[in-house]
C-alpha cells in the first residue's frame, strides 16, 4: 500500500510510531506533508516549523470565512542534559510527565539524523534515597562503557522519548495502545477530513486551514505562529484528554467515558469555550447518530488557550479522545471512540457551512 494513501487506523499507527518529541517534530511533518499531498490547495510550512494545509471555499459564507482545525505534532519526551564518565546520560524534561513512569523504558534518542536506542536507568532500590524518583535519579542506558564511547553517538542536546508498539488487546482488539496518540491521533483526523473534504467534490463556503502545529507539550507555542498567519474567524482543537475512569477515582472527578465517542469541551484550564459552536458540535453528532458527549470535568487545556487570543479573538471549540494513561509510553483508546471523532469532524464542517450559507 501506498503510505501516502494510509487513512483511519492505519493513519493513526504509523503517525504514533513515528520519532518526534517537542522541538524535533520534523519526521511527523514529513509524513504529514506526504499524506495530504494532493488534497490541499496549499500546504506551507510557519517559521515554528508547524504544517498548515489549505483548501479553498467557495467564498459564499456570510461571517465565518477562515476555519481552522489544529492538532498537535509534538509528543512528551526529554533532552540529554550530560553524558557521565560511565557512558550514562542525564536527562531533563521537555514535557509534562512523570518521572517515576520512566524507570526501565525503552526510548529512543536523536538529533534528528543520527538514532539510537537505550534503556531508562535508575539507581538500584537498596542504593536510592526515600522517596519516587526524580530527574536527578534516572538516566538513559546506551550500552556504552565510558564516556568517549557514548560521546562518539550522541552528545548534549539529543532529543529523546519512548520506544513503545501500537498493539490492539481487549474484546475484539477495541482498544489502542501507543506512544503519541495524544495528538497524533488530532493529526491523523485532520489528514483525513481534508481528504474527505476533497474527494466529495462539495466544497465549503469558508477556506479551510488544518494547522499541524509544534511545541504544545512545551507551553502551547506552535499553535500561536499558526494562527497569527492564518488569521481564522473560527478554530477547533482536535485532542486527546484524560479519562480518570479507573477504580477509586472518585465520579465526580472523571473527566469523560471511553466508548461514547468524542469529547467536547466547554472549558478547561486554559479555555472558555464558545458555546454556540460547543453546542453546533454537539447537534452535528446527535443528527448523524454520531457519538459524542460533554467534558464532564474542567481539567487539562491544549492550543485553544493560544488560538483564541490571537489576532483580534477567534471563536474556538475543542473535541478530544478519551485517552487513558496520556503522558506515558502506553496511551490507550477505544478505536471506535477514535473513528467517531473522524466522522464528527466533517460533519462540523457541513454544519457550519449549512449555517454559514443560511444566514
Amino acid at each position: 500500500m501506498n503510505d501516502k494513501k494510509l487513512s483511519g487506523t492505519a493513519l493513526l499507527e504509523k503517525l504514533s510510531l513515528t520519532f518526534g518529541p517537542s522541538g524535533c517534530e520534523e519526521l511527523v511533518a514529513e509524513a504529514i506533508v506526504e499524506t495530504v499531498s494532493g488534497y490541499a490547495d496549499e500546504i506551507v510550512r510557519d517559521r515554528s516549523g508547524g504544517v498548515i494545509a489549505v483548501l479553498r471555499g467557495t467564498g459564499k459564507a456570510k461571517k465565518i470565512r477562515r476555519v481552522m482545525l489544529s492538532a498537535h505534532m509534538d509528543e512528551v519526551g526529554f533532552m540529554i542534559s550530560s553524558v557521565e564518565d560511565d557512558g550514562t546520560l542525564h536527562l531533563a524534561p521537555l514535557s509534562a510527565h512523570d518521572p517515576k513512569i520512566l524507570a526501565g523504558q525503552y526510548v529512543t534518542l536523536s538529533d534528528g539524523e543520527t538514532f539510537l536506542n537505550g534503556v531508562v536507568g535508575i539507581k538500584p532500590y537498596h542504593l536510592k534515597k526515600d522517596g519516587v524518583p526524580d530527574y536527578e535519579d534516572l538516566y538513559v542506558d546506551i550500552g556504552a562503557g565510558s564516556r568517549e564511547e557514548s560521546e562518539k553517538v550522541v552528545s548534549k542536546g539529543f532529543f529523546g522519548t519512548f520506544r513503545s508498539d501500537f498493539v490492539r488487546f481487549g474484546q475484539n482488539g477495541r482498544m489502542i495502545k501507543g506512544k503519541a496518540i495524544d495528538d497524533r491521533l488530532g493529526c491523523a483526523v485532520l489528514c483525513d477530513t481534508l481528504r474527505e473534504i476533497k474527494e466529495s467534490g462539495e466544497p465549503l463556503p469558508f477556506d479551510l486551514f488544518c494547522a499541524f502545529t509544534c511545541r504544545e507539550e512545551l507551553g502551547i507555542s506552535g499553535a500561536a505562529c499558526a494562527a497569527e498567519a492564518i488569521r481564522p474567524d473560527a478554530a477547533i482543537v482536535f485532542e486527546s484528554t484524560a479519562v480518570a475512569d479507573v477504580d477509586g477515582v472518585d465520579p465526580t472527578r472523571r473527566v469523560t467515558e471511553q466508548g461514547n465517542g468524542g469529547t467536547v469541551s466547554y472549558a478547561d484550564r486554559g479555555t472558555v469555550y464558545d458555546r454556540e459552536l460547543y453546542s453546533l458540535i454537539l447537534d452535528a453528532g446527535e443528527k448523524r447518530g454520531i457519538p459524542c458527549q460533554p467534558k464532564k470535568y474542567v481539567s487539562g487545556g491544549n492550543d485553544s488557550a493560544s488560538i483564541r487570543r490571537s489576532g483580534t479573538g477567534v471563536r474556538v471549540a475543542a473535541i478530544s479522545a478519551p485517552s487513558r494513561y496520556i503522558h506515558t509510553a502506553s496511551n490507550v483508546i477505544r478505536e471506535d471512540d477514535f473513528l467517531s471523532i473522524e466522522k464528527l469532524a466533517p460533519a462540523v464542517l457541513r454544519e457550519l457551512a449549512a449555517k454559514e450559507t443560511e444566514i
